[in-house]
């Protein structure tokens, strides 16, 4: 069941923030050679697969939709902020931008060839992991890819801890809990990505990228 209280201010709190998270992270990706890399090879993998058609769930101001787009992939992008979905559209108008969430995705089932949330599970309570989950596998082709990326958690003791985001309340994972959780939903992992915080980042989290294939 969907907590649809988190949800709503989860919502408003980006809809409020979302001019300013635009201009922080317009650049993000120019910035970060290590992203882009694992964004090249999910999307390699997807359009390996033969169907190149990608999600960008939580999408924010739609750079990250952008950049699936210039390589090579039919992507666009959904988000529960309809501030954030005004901004998206305003900056990339040939691309598409919808909102919505990523609970109940108005998405038909298996056919996308690719899904990415990146840092949109971060804010979903615990007990409502699985079913998004469950709704990334339901809307993707068999041998379709997921990327997912995440703050990692302590270690293996603490597999979800809350920590004090600048939006809105949010969670971080242990990159092995959240491996588990993607077996359960019939993905397989191909690989993981694990950046260590530099000494410049304000949180001294690990940042975690997976990439699985549904089975």
């Amino acid at each position: 069941m969907v907590d649809h209280d988190a949800l709503t201010a989860t919502r408003d709190a980006y809809d409020d923030a979302a001019a300013t998270y635009a201009r922080l992270f317009r650049d993000s990706l120019r910035e970060s050679p290590l992203d882009r890399a694992i964004l090249g090879a999910f999307a390699e993998s997807v359009r390996a697969s033969g169907n190149g058609r990608v999600a960008d769930l939580g999408c924010g101001p739609g750079h990250v939709t952008a950049h699936l787009d210039e390589l090579g992939l039919e992507a666009f992008g959904v988000d529960a902020s309809p501030a954030m979905i005004e901004l998206a559209r305003q900056a990339y108008p040939s691309l598409r931008f919808d909102v919505g969430s990523m609970a109940a995705l108005d998405i038909a089932d298996g056919t996308l060839g690719g899904v990415l949330s990146r840092w949109s599970i971060i804010h979903t309570p615990p007990q409502e992991l699985p079913l998004i989950l469950r709704e990334f596998e339901r809307i993707l082709t068999p041998g379709g890819h997921l990327l997912v990326g995440f703050s990692a958690s302590e270690g293996a003791a603490h597999p979800t801890q809350v920590f004090d985001h600048t939006v809105a309340p949010a969670y971080r994972w242990w990159p092995d809990h959240i491996a588990a959780l993607l077996r359960e939903s019939g993905f397989a992992e191909v690989a993981r990505m694990v950046r260590e915080p530099q000494p410049t980042d304000r949180r001294q989290f690990q940042e975690i990228h997976l990439l699985a294939r549904l089975a």
